[in-house]
């Protein structure tokens, strides 16, 4: 009676719901008299199962989406089908993770269950209970939600999720209590020590997240570090059964601390057990069971041990000797080639454009930390080959090639409104991680068409992110090629040096130009030999005739005026001057996504244009500056 007391008037009278509506399903489909006996007992169970919950009643973290299924009947109807086969899995094949889908309906639903591995079956098919009450109560008609417990995890959508590795709600929680005996100072370091190996033994994007999330909790006696693609958790008292347990030493080769006898799940601290809970969720299993995909894309080195070292005269046979007949593409930090390895996947293989004693010393390092970042609109580094003569990075194949050869080459007029709309949105969604979501803030610097490579589907992978790092101070890839303006390059970065995220930001705006209008930014308009596509897009939009932008290869039926229109505007947002005024990434990435169409009423600040001569040009009294005569001070990444 005391755990009846625990829920809430809804759960009981969902519980009370679910229960008796399915056993009557079950006793119409059984058509028997026992069916209603046997479906009560056994929801019954269930019943009982959410009353012995040994946990909080709230999760740690829940979300939903904004949006409500638009057939709720039908979504409804998918989302307990999928759940119901999530619950048959862990009651009958004694599993602690799975994926279910209603995918060929009109209101499709995704979902995901995870357990961490030290429950007993008992206690996940309890947790799996109470989330599935929770979720329904906390998001009611959400098509999209998730619920996080310390024992488990559960989340559904409308739309495939099950590639992602964090979400922008990833957060970290610290106990309230803190020690402060003579003991502390051992606790300090024995947390540190296992939350650092753990970093090295897992170098995966989630686990960087999560690290700097709880990085700073101790001495507090444990913390939680939440996401939507992994978990980490530490306590100064067992939380699970010592032979639980994962020895790092294997794991470290010798790149850890000093203290070998580290493990998941212990070490001696001087205040009793550390414990440290590593539960990678969909991502991590997933990748795990991907083959390799046809036509060379995969996905590379292994799951714990970072990037792949390749022999230099491997690649050098797997490019034909670096042959013109296998290049992709050549620029400022050295040219592309394609690559057949000896076990026939096909690679990307850059050729960079350095080999001082400098670049050298800290190439490794660098691409370990390039290699760590993961996400489904960045391309891949697989590895490297740093032996040879030429330093070499190694990167998953893209048979689609780049954006231009779409919009301006011999792909033109090939992709309709959704297809560029993807396009937008994936690139986006892809610079949002690089500067919010990665442990370290990247910061592109070269975002344009031919840096964004397509996959067989079309959807977006930067390239080419991080190689900043990789540079010599004297030597920028940026100022290689103008193409007679400064292109994509925000005016404060080019000249007065002025880095941040806002310069990707910039580039963005005039990409998505180039996207909807199929034209080159350096493009002089038809109608005026003075007019780059981006004063030309201002010019349309103070006389509100955004539709004269968009490329005329687009089929008029695929697209609105409102749709063009709202593009456009979130574009020139993107290129305002000062770059203050400009989002972040994330905050386009949600632009792209509403229909909240008070952007049509906020006002836009006028960008700085480009002469045809080289030279800035704004409203203000100030001459012109030249490019050339422009010096700017280049900083590699800057951290968190």
């Amino acid at each position: 009676m005391a755990n009846w007391r625990r829920l809430s008037h809804f759960q009981v009278i969902t519980c009370t719901f679910i229960l008796v509506t399915t056993a009557y399903l079950q006793a119409e489909t059984m058509k028997r008299w026992w069916g209603m006996i046997l479906a009560v007992v056994t929801l019954a169970l269930v019943f009982e199962s959410v009353m012995s919950q040994q946990q909080n009643d709230d999760p740690l973290n829940s979300g939903c989406s904004q949006y409500n299924a638009t057939n709720t009947l039908e979504f409804f109807r998918n989302l307990n089908t999928t759940l119901a086969d999530l619950r048959r899995g862990i009651t009958v094949n004694k599993t602690y993770f799975g994926t279910q889908q209603q995918a060929r309906t009109t209101n499709p639903v995704y979902t995901m269950f995870q357990c961490r591995k030290y429950l007993s079956t008992a206690d996940c098919v309890s947790c799996f209970d109470k989330a599935a009450i929770d979720i329904r109560r906390i998001c009611r008609l959400a098509n999209g939600a998730r619920v996080i417990y310390d024992n488990c995890f559960l989340r559904y959508e409308s739309n495939g999720f099950y590639s992602t590795a964090t979400a922008l709600g990833n957060t970290g929680r610290c106990n309230n209590d803190t020690i402060t005996n003579s003991t502390a100072s051992n606790f300090n370091l024995a947390a540190g020590e296992v939350l650092s190996n753990l970093l090295i033994a897992t170098p995966k994007n989630c686990m960087n997240v999560a690290y700097e999330n709880i990085k700073s909790c101790p001495p507090r006696s444990g913390a939680r570090a939440i996401d939507a693609g992994c978990f980490m958790r530490y306590a100064n008292t067992p939380f699970f059964a010592s032979n639980q347990t994962t020895n790092l030493k294997k794991y470290l080769k010798g790149g850890g601390s000093s203290n070998k006898k580290a493990i998941i799940g212990g070490i001696a601290g001087g205040v009793g057990l550390l414990l440290i809970l590593l539960a990678l969720l969909s991502w991590y299993l997933l990748s795990r069971k991907k083959k390799v995909a046809q036509r060379g894309h995969i996905l590379g080195s292994t799951e714990l041990q970072g990037p792949v070292t390749y022999n230099y005269k491997e690649l050098k046979s797997a490019t034909k000797n670096f042959s013109e007949e296998y290049k992709l593409g050549e620029g400022g930090s050295g040219d592309v080639y394609k690559g057949i390895v000896k076990n026939g996947n096909i690679v990307a293989v850059k050729r960079l454009a350095l080999s001082t004693t400098k670049a050298k010393a800290s190439f490794e390092s660098e691409v370990r930390l390039i290699s760590n970042v993961h996400h489904r609109n960045l391309v891949r580094l697989l590895g490297c080959s740093s032996k040879g003569p030429d330093l070499l990075l190694v990167y998953e194949y893209m048979e689609n090639g780049s954006l231009d050869r779409f919009l301006y080459g011999g792909k033109r007029g090939t992709l309709n409104w959704k297809q560029r709309f993807d396009i937008i949105f994936g690139t986006a969604r892809g610079l949002a991680y690089l500067h919010e979501q990665f442990h370290v803030r990247i910061i592109h610097r070269d975002i344009k068409p031919g840096n964004i490579l397509l996959d067989d589907e079309l959807q977006p992978k930067i390239a080419d992110f991080g190689l900043a790092r990789l540079l010599p101070e004297d030597q920028s890839h940026l100022n290689t090629k103008f193409a007679g303006t400064l292109g994509y390059t925000a005016p404060e970065y080019a000249l007065q040096g002025q880095l941040s995220e806002k310069v990707d930001t910039y580039s963005f705006g005039v990409v998505v130009l180039e996207i909807v209008s199929g034209r080159r930014c350096s493009d002089t308009n038809i109608e005026s030999d003075t007019d780059f596509l981006l004063e030309y897009a201002w010019k349309l939009h103070e006389n509100g005739m955004h539709l004269k932008l968009v490329d005329d290869t687009l089929d008029p039926n695929d697209y609105t005026t409102e749709d063009a229109k709202k593009i456009i505007e979130i574009a020139l947002m993107c290129t305002q001057s000062p770059a203050s005024l400009r989002p972040t990434m994330s905050e386009v990435v949600v632009l792209l996504l509403s229909d909240d169409r008070s952007l049509e009423q906020r006002p836009l600040s006028k960008p700085t244009f480009v002469h045809s001569e080289n030279r800035i040009r704004d409203d203000s009294s100030t001459p012109p500056q030249s490019i050339s005569n422009a010096t700017a001070t280049l900083s590699d990444f800057v951290g968190r």
